[in-house]
């Protein structure tokens, strides 16, 4: 197992030359408490601003830094910047084989706050559920790792695996966070990598890649009166990834249905008697395995040759990739899935998600570690007003994460 240093270049972090938590709880806890315990954790979290772009991500962080530590563990925050920070957390293991454990930190912003019923900046509980941003996408699962190895560590357990528990910043954007992890510490190579994702309490197999594309089309401006003296760019842009969205829908997954291709900026035009000759278009593309960057840029490379070869060098188009997270899925005989799904029960089924996550960056530096999903928030109630988490799914969550780390620690 790689060591891991702090960021000053100290003690090896599986040595316990941070911050070890010593405190051993001697007293026995009812379940009414350990519950009690739990949520008060969430709701705890749930109560830290972490919008990114916005907030201090980092707070976040500190705070689950602190709770980790209490219950005796070895943790960390790992600074980035003024904004940014990851919390690792660590329970040395008999051996040297590594599980990670990863959530993200932060949030989307808000919305029309008009939109909501209860504050989102601030945790309600009502009818069962707490809302507030970040109770569903995914501060409820963050929270079922963080409390379930507190309890483990706190117990006095050393697991046969080590497990590392990863909480990072910056995922919603550009996954600042899960980068430094690799930059970090790029021999990690875990043998499981478990992400508290909402997946409703169901076994995550698989998730989409994401590709954000910018598209710039030169076209021949003319007479809006004589469209066939000129080459509509607007024109051209949108057919052409009308194209692409019909080749990319080809391949259908299991899980994950069919990749989906959405135009969510369009701009060009001149005036409104004159053929726009320059456009540009921004596409938020979701693709299915085995689909990947290569392939797409292949497929659209065709089509584009395929439109400019009728115009004789009077039509160009420019693309470029801002944003690529590769899709990722585990296959159905995989052991840890076979376990996962085991202590779910009777109603365990394979579930996919449509967004991206930290597994498609951590997976660039260890591809041959398997990756699930497991987390107690709704995928539908994800960046939408309102945002709940079901307060019986997190404890189930809880009940569920609970045996299967007693297995890992076996």
């Amino acid at each position: 197992m790689p060591e891991i240093k702090d960021s000053m270049g100290g003690s090896p972090l599986f040595a316990g030359g941070l911050q070890m938590g010593t405190e051993k709880r001697t007293e026995k806890r009812t379940e009414e408490q350990r519950r009690a315990e739990a949520l008060a954790l969430l709701k705890h979290i749930l109560d830290i601003p972490s919008v990114n772009g916005k907030d201090r991500e980092q707070e976040t962080a500190v705070y689950l830094a602190e709770y980790l530590k209490r219950k005796g563990m070895d943790t960390r925050v790992q600074l980035i910047d003024e904004h940014h920070g990851n919390v690792i957390g660590v329970l040395r293991g008999k051996t040297e084989e590594t599980i990670l454990f990863n959530g993200h930190l932060d949030t989307v912003p808000y919305g029309d706050i008009n939109e909501w019923n209860t504050n989102p900046a601030v945790c309600a509980e009502q009818n069962g559920r707490l809302y507030a941003r970040g109770a569903s996408d995914m501060k409820s699962g963050l929270a079922v790792m963080a409390f379930v190895l507190g309890e483990l560590a706190e117990s006095g357990c050393v697991p046969q695996k080590t497990i590392v528990f990863a909480g990072t910043c910056d995922e919603e954007r550009g996954g600042l966070g899960a980068k430094e992890i690799i930059k970090e510490y790029p021999d990690l190579f875990p043998k499981l990598l478990l992400i508290g994702e909402p997946t409703s309490c169901q076994a995550g197999v698989a998730q989409k890649g994401c590709i954000w594309l910018k598209l710039s089309v030169s076209g021949k401006t003319s007479h809006g009166a004589e469209p066939w003296q000129g080459i509509n760019a607007l024109e051209q842009g949108f057919g052409l990834l009308a194209d692409l969205r019909e080749e990319l829908m080809r391949e259908e997954h299991p899980v994950l249905g069919r990749s989906t291709l959405q135009i969510t900026m369009a701009e060009g035009g001149i005036a409104p008697n004159m053929t726009p000759d320059r456009a540009q278009f921004l596409a938020d593309i979701r693709i299915v395995p085995p689909l990947n960057e290569k392939e797409v840029l292949n497929r659209l490379k065709c089509l584009i040759e395929k439109r400019c070869d009728v115009y004789n060098g009077g039509l160009s188009f420019a693309p470029e990739i801002s944003n690529y997270r590769m899709p990722v899925e585990t296959g159905p005989k995989n052991q840890w899935l076979h376990r996962l799904k085991g202590f779910i029960g009777d109603d365990a089924g394979e579930t996919g998600i449509n967004y991206f996550t930290d597994a498609s960056i951590f997976l660039t530096a260890w591809p041959d570690s398997p990756a699930l999903l497991f987390g107690p928030g709704e995928p539908q109630m994800c960046h939408k007003p309102n945002e709940y988490v079901e307060i019986s799914k997190y404890f189930e969550a809880i009940r569920v994460m609970e045996k299967f780390c007693w297995y890992i620690a076996k």
